[in-house]
């Protein structure tokens, strides 16, 4: 006898039974459906790094393709720890200090679900990463928001006081951010630092797109100022690093008991992660800034075509400091509609998808900003800016 969901004695997880479709999927799915120019899920055109995908490919067919340690592979640990002592300044002890997650979605699930109890609270900055509140509601803690305002997304003393209570166990901090595309400046890391030392507080920072920075920035790890060594988690990705987005490779570093607890939830989440390409990453990771130094300027030279084709079109743009994306304000563009009306729009009518940047906010949501995703090929990149000038036509 078959049995339908109104027979089971209890509902489902009512956290996920009330998380709609993410937008990427949403979108996607139009824009695969209608043949849509897809300027909206943040993957790129083409694969990257072709020598540390060969060594992927080596590692598959030469070396242990079993179970490899639950926190990670030694050399991909090390590699890690190396790696941010070259570019961020950073001291790592690789294995006491890293673990390795299948992606760092995982990491920050693992880190959430390891470092916080029913009914902390946590505080989350507007516009944010879709899967951070559902984590953090899985786990049954309470969320407290920070919401962030076009065009600068700057942090302030007064956001942070109203934010943090005596009940605040964790922040998520997501740097540069998705989908603002703005690398936070020295001023208000120190500020969030400042606020963590002084209520007691682990920062789980989203340092995914650190090395996708432009115009002579450099990221600057929260972990790295006064008081944040010993209380800040640090998460990487080599999907981001490498232009290699369905690997799912990423990190957390923290000190021991805190990477410990995270690598005990971890255990109970993948468990592992693909041994071959561990092994690539680690590889990857012992790179100089002979690779990192063309790849921003590759994704750079694409924001500034995206950019310079929708001004030409008459577009407002805001600056993209970082990330793959570049914001498009509606408002400033002379277009009378919200952004979930013109993304629906743009994609049934003109063909081109894009994301709306409400879609990031749980409360009180910026309603004029999409996103368009430029780590695309330029023929992509001009088709999505031909549909968008069509879809301006469709708001007189």
């Amino acid at each position: 006898m078959s049995t339908t969901p109104s027979q089971f004695k209890s509902g489902f997880n009512p956290v996920l039974a009330a998380q709609p479709r993410t937008i990427f999927d949403v979108m996607s799915t139009l824009a695969r459906e209608l043949g849509a120019v897809n300027l909206g899920q943040g993957f790129p055109d083409e694969d990257g790094a072709p020598d540390v995908r060969a060594a992927a490919a080596r590692s598959l067919m030469e070396d242990s393709n079993q179970y490899p340690p639950s926190p990670g592979l030694i050399e991909l640990r090390q590699a890690v720890a190396d790696h941010y002592a070259r570019f961020q300044a950073l001291e790592l002890d690789g294995p006491s200090e890293v673990v390795v997650t299948s992606g760092a979605t995982e990491a920050l699930a693992a880190a959430i679900l390891g470092l916080i109890a029913p009914g902390d609270e946590v505080v989350m900055f507007q516009p944010l990463y879709d899967a951070y509140l559902p984590l953090v509601r899985m786990a049954g803690a309470v969320p407290r928001f920070v919401r962030l305002e076009p065009p600068h997304w700057r942090i302030t003393p007064e956001a942070l006081a109203q934010a943090f209570t005596p009940k605040t166990k964790l922040v998520l901090f997501n740097n540069p951010l998705n989908p603002s595309a703005v690398v936070f400046p020295e001023e208000d890391l120190r500020l969030l630092a400042e606020a963590c030392v002084k209520h007691d507080v682990i920062a789980v920072c989203d340092e995914v797109w650190e090395h996708v920075v432009f115009d002579g920035r450099r990221h600057l790890p929260l972990m790295a100022l006064p008081g944040m060594r010993e209380r800040t988690v640090k998460i990487g990705s080599a999907g981001k690093i490498f232009s290699l987005t369905g690997w799912k490779v990423g990190w957390a570093c923290a000190v021991p008991p805190i990477a410990q607890a995270i690598a005990k939830a971890h255990a109970f989440l993948t468990f592992t992660t693909s041994p071959n390409l561990q092994r690539a990453v680690a590889y990857g990771l012992g790179k100089d800034d002979a690779y990192f130094a063309p790849m921003r300027q590759g994704f750079a030279r694409s924001r500034d075509r995206l950019e310079a084709g929708l001004k030409a079109e008459g577009f407002a743009v805001l600056p993209s400091q970082g990330t793959y994306f570049l914001l498009l304000d509606l408002k400033a563009s002379g277009i009378d509609a919200d952004d979930a009306t013109f993304a629906e729009r743009a994609v049934r009518e003109a063909g081109v998808a894009t994301i709306p940047v409400s879609a990031f906010y749980a409360e009180d949501a910026v309603t004029s900003v999409v996103r368009l995703c430029f780590s695309k090929k330029d023929s992509t990149i001009d088709a999505g800016i031909e549909r968008l000038a069509h879809a301006r036509k469709l708001f007189p």
